[in-house]
């Protein structure tokens, strides 16, 4: 899973250096206005809305944001009607991309996302070319810095965690979705730092990618990540430890 690590890492340093925060707490914006409307404004009746203002809150969006986009969500305030919808696609050297949207306008979407893999040196796919090769799970990070192993595996697994490993400077602990947030808990209550944390898709296996390639790769993942319609973006890519974020 190093490559999921790489873009996982990459992504996260990103996100706390970003300036453009308003694009940040859009996507905030959106995922609360779908989790309200589809399971209701009560976050602990409601844990996909849960898990969502959990993340907002480690982003520092202000509450009255998240507030908001609840209203709009049940109905309370007028809001825009976002449809959720997966893309999916090859990057250079064939590494697998998958893509979750909210969108309002299905055609703009779709035409914006193939020009960007066109622009990055992929091809966008057909659905279900590679939904396949993911799996939902958690998944956390936690630099080697901030704990040992064993201190780690006993609040992870004992709160229900399927794995703890190595992968570099950090350690992964995976979960199933519906654990994710005990395991997260149980990891914060020992006193340990996380670098990520999420409910993700994480490849069953990865495909190495390296120079330009790689470049390419990374840059395919950043532009999609920045369009407006774009919610999460995951790959299969192993990019290579040293390459530059």
């Amino acid at each position: 899973m190093s490559g999921h690590s790489k873009w996982s890492t990459i992504k996260h340093k990103k996100a706390a250096t970003d300036a453009k925060r308003g694009k940040i707490f859009t996507k905030f914006i959106k995922e609360i206005t779908i989790a309200a409307r589809m399971g209701g404004g009560d976050p602990e009746a409601n844990p996909r809305l849960r898990t969502a203002i959990n993340a907002a809150r480690a982003e520092n969006m202000p509450k009255d944001n998240m507030d908001r986009a609840i209203k709009k969500g049940t109905g309370e305030l007028e809001g825009v009607n976002y449809e959720e919808v997966t893309y999916e696609g090859y990057g250079a050297g064939g590494a697998a991309v998958f893509i979750e949207s909210l969108t309002d306008n299905k055609n703009r979407t779709v035409a914006d996302i193939r020009y960007i893999f066109s622009k990055a040196g992929g091809n966008m796919g057909e659905s279900g070319c590679v939904a396949y090769m993911f799996d939902k799970k958690g998944y956390l990070v936690v630099e080697k810095s901030a704990t040992d192993e064993d201190t780690l595996m006993e609040a992870a697994l004992d709160a229900g965690a399927e794995d703890v490993r190595e992968d570099g400077d950090n350690f992964e602990v995976i979960t199933e979705p519906g654990d994710f947030e005990a395991v997260q808990a149980a990891i914060a209550t020992a006193g340990i730092a996380t670098i990520a944390a999420e409910v993700t898709m994480l490849p069953q296996t990865v495909t190495p990618v390296a120079g330009k390639e790689a470049e390419q790769v990374l840059r395919l993942m950043e532009t999609l990540e920045d369009c407006d319609d774009v919610q999460k973006v995951y790959t299969n890519a192993d990019l290579p430890d040293d390459m530059e974020i």
